[in-house]
């Protein structure tokens, strides 16, 4: 038996590790933010909107959110939004729309345990 085959033990061979570019793994941050990038409809506002016939166009939601994310900012936790056609209640910090109505509802109403009002026409 010769010395030299007593040297190659397995491990004592290490390959040359290169470079292995992984995809970017988003931060906690930008998981929160995703998080609050977009509107969320409950099961009870969705079916009321069906029932009332209330559609809301994109660059209606996409204000809503613009104006819900400054609310936000400003400590408003839940808010009445008042668009011409509907009115909303929504829980601004979660991004969730609890109860929808049209507006002939909406004026004979009292809305109780909000800290906020967003009015988009």
């Amino acid at each position: 038996m010769k010395i030299s085959h007593l040297n190659k033990h397995p491990l004592s061979f290490i390959p040359k590790i290169t470079e292995v570019k992984t995809a970017h793994k988003p931060t906690f941050q930008e998981l929160l933010n995703d998080e609050h990038s977009s509107i969320k409809i409950s099961k009870h506002a969705k079916q009321r909107m069906s029932d009332r016939g209330i559609v809301v166009e994109e660059h209606q939601w996409s204000k809503m959110k613009e104006k819900m994310s400054e609310a936000r900012s400003k400590g408003v936790n839940d808010s009445l939004v008042l668009l011409e056609q509907a009115a909303f209640i929504v829980n601004v910090k979660n991004n969730i729309v609890i109860t929808a109505m049209n507006r002939k509802e909406a004026n004979d109403q009292i809305f109780t345990n909000i800290n906020g009002t967003i009015i988009l026409n």
